[in-house]
């Protein structure tokens, strides 16, 4: 398991949080309305997923960093040496330049990619939708550091460094910054990058350093005269983030099945995703798009108490994902995987509840019933946590989720009735 980077995840999430808050804030003091509650849900649990696969299954790539620094690196840098940081760093961002480029010109890359560019929205919590595939092929842009001779550590920090660097150009409460939208990533450039509008698309890949995108024309500036349309063209249209998560290989799956010739089939898979085999768009045909006239956004009517529950869930389910950082290197491995199982089944019927379709709410039902039972039982919760308060706490929280439940499903409340958190 990826310890280091939940460690490091674990320690960000209150800052991450903290300035959510204070952007939604001024968001709402200025009534802009760039936050919708059940699209910010879906990036917080697309995130949370993200977290899990990557603590759970990072270990690959870092196995493999570390056998080819071993092996086949000529050198090996000292991590004590100022310099080494620095050329891990601006190497590490170059070697994402690329890898955020092949995320958006490769199916493969991109079918992981995509989750990062579904949210119809551009705020805060747009840069913790992370995706939760990623981990198992991410590491092979990262290679040449290995054999560099990075030293694992100096590059497991850097790639920290670099990833947390981003979560705040995601943000529309920031705009124009004169010199700094020349040079380094920044809200301006990045609003660009997560832009359907046809002048923006597969745009600005960097992470940091704007020099990459001049150098290898990828670099479009934000135009007044054009404001950015976010989300992606075929639009996810649901709030089920595993759905979220595998969707797109879904489609590729389909269209590599469908197509007669063999060279299609593999190219749907390593060709780029605005090409279709030429069959398909004969037997399988999309209509022509402008986001400016077809673009709508997803967001099914919900009554008002669902809205309340789905929020409170959602702050419980990423303080369980925090807590199941902290307890990883202390718990059993089978125990740190259900932890994550019980998380991850509250974010999927939570999104089918933001649906407004009844068979989540019965789901919620009976998972919440699950927890409250197996509490009760136990006397515990995940991480040894015996302490009486705590297991009381839940039991009370279990309670009020399901008279809450029992409401929704006995009432007759008309569809779409309230979204004032909207």
């Amino acid at each position: 398991m990826n310890t280091t980077y939940s460690r490091a995840v674990g320690l960000a999430i209150p800052v991450f949080f903290a300035l959510i808050a204070l952007e939604f804030i001024i968001d709402r003091a200025r009534g802009t309305r760039y936050y919708h509650l059940a699209d910010a849900i879906n990036s917080l649990s697309c995130g949370v997923i993200s977290t899990g696969m990557s603590v759970f299954f990072g270990f690959l790539g870092l196995y493999i960093y570390e056998w080819v620094s071993t092996h086949l690196a000529p050198v090996h840098l000292n991590p004590t040496h100022w310099a080494t940081w620095v050329f891990a760093f601006v190497l590490y961002d170059f070697c994402y330049y690329w890898h955020h480029r092949a995320g958006h010109t490769v199916g493969l890359f991109w079918a992981a990619h995509v989750v990062h560019h579904q949210s119809e929205e551009f705020n805060l919590t747009t840069a913790l939708r992370q995706p939760g595939t990623g981990a198992f092929l991410g590491w092979i842009f990262y290679v040449p550091l290995a054999l560099a001779g990075v030293p694992l550590g100096v590059f497991l920090l850097v790639g920290v460094i670099q990833l947390f660097y981003q979560f705040w150009p995601h943000t529309r409460v920031i705009g124009r910054m004169g010199l700094l939208d020349r040079w380094i990533q920044t809200p301006s450039n990045h609003r660009v990058h997560h832009a359907q509008n046809d002048i923006y698309l597969d745009r600005n890949y960097v992470g940091v350093f704007l020099i990459w995108d001049r150098l290898f024309g990828s670099f479009q500036e934000e135009l007044p005269s054009d404001p950015p349309i976010f989300g992606i063209r075929g639009q996810l249209r649901s709030w089920n983030p595993i759905w979220a998560n595998l969707h797109y290989y879904w489609a590729m799956a389909k269209d590599s099945w469908h197509t007669e010739r063999w060279r299609d089939k593999l190219r749907v898979w390593f060709g780029s995703p605005a090409w279709r085999p030429a069959d398909l768009t004969l037997r399988f045909p999309k209509p022509a798009y402008d986001p400016h006239r077809d673009f709508a956004r997803y967001d099914p009517p919900r009554s008002f108490p669902l809205t309340v529950y789905a929020l409170l869930q959602v702050i419980l389910l990423v303080a369980a994902d925090d807590h199941l950082l902290k307890v990883l290197p202390a718990q059993h491995g089978w125990l740190n995987a259900l932890y994550f199982l019980v998380i991850l089944s509250g974010l999927v019927t939570l999104g089918g509840i933001l649906e407004n379709r009844r068979e989540f709410v019965l789901l919620e039902f009976g998972r919440m019933a699950a927890v409250g039972a197996t509490v009760l039982l136990s006397g515990a919760w995940f991480g040894g946590v015996h302490d009486p308060r705590i297991v009381v706490s839940i039991e009370a929280l279990v309670l009020l989720s399901l008279l809450l439940l029992t409401g929704e499903l006995l009432g007759e409340r008309p569809v779409g009735a309230a979204r004032s958190l909207q």
